[in-house]
């Protein structure tokens, strides 16, 4: 990767999505570690950290990690998760946040070197188009070590740079305890 130690750095985690990639990966991320490594490579300007929320579960463990972000460095962007059920009676949950995710990186790119999307959702493909286009580098962190892969082939194509998220395990694993 990269990353001149003059770069504007912002960092873009689809929460779900990267959630989904270490759980593939059997791994939970240490988000102060991840934090770290990207203040150290650059000048880290914002890390947003995007999730949809169930309003009435104030005990869940997204919940927990979402009030600890807020208060050791991230920009949260949330909004309410709507529950529904499919057609067989499951209770599904459903809480998209790419046009925020969207809409946050292209205000940011003229204040931005380099982007770091979290994310291997084959729907950013052109976002990463349009801000490169705008003269940002980007890089996509995702996994295609999992199976299935966890990274649209189309996405990390478009991207400058890709990060395996298993060949920054060791850096960025929660350690229990």
């Amino acid at each position: 990767m990269l990353i001149d130690s003059n770069d504007r750095i912002g960092l873009f985690l689809d929460g779900s999505n990267l959630h989904a990639a270490a759980k593939a990966l059997d791994f939970d991320i240490d988000y102060k570690s991840l934090l770290k490594i990207f203040r150290n490579k650059g000048r880290l300007v914002r890390a947003y950290y995007y999730t949809a929320l169930l309003e009435d579960d104030d005990n869940s463990p997204v919940r927990s990690l979402v009030n600890w972000l807020e208060y050791n460095g991230y920009t949260l962007v949330t909004k309410p998760a709507k529950e529904f059920l499919d057609t067989d009676g499951r209770r599904k949950i459903k809480g998209n946040m790419d046009i925020e995710l969207a809409v946050d990186l292209m205000e940011m790119t003229e204040h931005l070197d380099h982007i770091i999307l979290f994310s291997g959702d084959g729907d950013f493909r052109r976002l990463v188009e349009a801000a490169q286009y705008k003269g940002t580098y980007v890089t996509v962190v995702s996994t295609i070590k999992s199976r299935p892969p966890m990274i649209a082939d189309e996405l990390r194509r478009q991207s400058d740079y890709f990060i395996d998220l298993q060949d920054i395990q060791a850096e960025i694993q929660r350690v229990p305890g």
